[in-house]
């Protein structure tokens, strides 16, 4: 062979290497981008259950000092994450915005009362829990009405039972895909070496000794695809906190080590792993075996 072809050989060598990693880096991101909602799930959660608001309509005649007094009162409560006055002009303002800028022509006064909104701890959003928040608000002689929109409640909590369900599985299939893809991924490169793995054999190498460079070179391949799916995740998630920063926060939260982790560790495993079964394999292949 000469130097030309063995620089077309070195060249085809490396394509197929980069190649590989390019592979087995987007299947990782896409495992790591998926491990993110699956290990932050009880957070995603709580930030929704945490955003629905409890709404205290005040008795007529209640002003805004006397509304403001019980809104710090109702602070206090071990239940509430926070409360804050919604005066009868916001509340003027709002229905404007909804219903259109004469609608307050057809009453005599003021139909919007003093009301707060009432945001939650999450553990206390659900249906037992807020009937007795309900009853704790409502015993004021300055509350009208609580409205606690159980039904919303209700098809929330049931909704995201059924997204964590689908979150789990979905990992898991991703997982499952990964492992099938860069495995074969592997195969090809290794099975591209098999007459080297046979030449290794007639000269008397052992099993240990001909898959020790295999091994190391498919934890260097992980180990790299690891870190590049690792780098594609923080860029995705740079971008979509520009957009939607309050969600991205809950949606990664302090768990960006974790998932680094994950996606190189699982990079590693799946290349050691896949490459170990190959090399075994083509040792264990009789020479006429290697053509076909």
């Amino acid at each position: 062979m000469d130097r030309k072809e063995r620089k077309m050989m070195r060249r085809r060598l490396f394509n197929a290497y980069a190649s590989s990693i390019v592979s087995i880096s987007l299947v990782l991101m896409l495992v790591g981008l998926s491990s993110l909602f699956v290990v932050n799930a009880r957070r995603m959660a709580d930030y929704f259950k945490e955003n629905l608001q409890v709404m205290v309509l005040m008795r007529e005649g209640v002003s805004n000092a006397q509304a403001a007094g019980f809104c710090d009162e109702v602070s206090a409560r071990p239940f509430v994450r926070s409360a804050r006055v919604v005066s009868r002009a916001e509340g003027e303002e709002e229905l404007r915005n909804m219903l259109g800028e004469d609608f307050l022509d057809v009453f005599s006064s003021s139909p919007v009362p003093v009301s707060l909104d009432v945001n939650l701890w999450a553990e206390y959003v659900n249906p037992d829990s807020l009937e007795v928040v309900r009853a704790s608000l409502a015993a004021s002689p300055l509350v009208e009405d609580v409205e606690c929109r159980q039904s919303l409640v209700e098809t929330l909590n049931r909704g995201l039972g059924k997204l964590s369900l689908l979150l789990a599985v979905l990992v898991a299939l991703l997982l499952f895909i990964s492992y099938v893809l860069i495995g074969n991924t592997v195969r090809l490169n290794v099975f591209a070496r098999r007459f080297t793995v046979h030449a290794m054999k007639l000269v008397g190498a052992t099993r240990a000794f001909i898959r020790r460079p295999f091994i190391g070179a498919g934890v260097l391949q992980g180990l790299i695809a690891g870190v590049i799916a690792f780098g594609g995740i923080l860029l995705a998630v740079t971008l979509l906190r520009r957009s939607f920063p309050d969600l991205v926060d809950v949606v990664v939260g302090d768990s960006l080590p974790v998932v680094a982790a994950i996606v190189v560790a699982g990079g590693i495993f799946i290349c050691v792993t896949s490459t170990w079964f190959v090399v075994n394999r083509l040792i264990a292949l009789h020479k006429d075996d290697l053509y076909y």
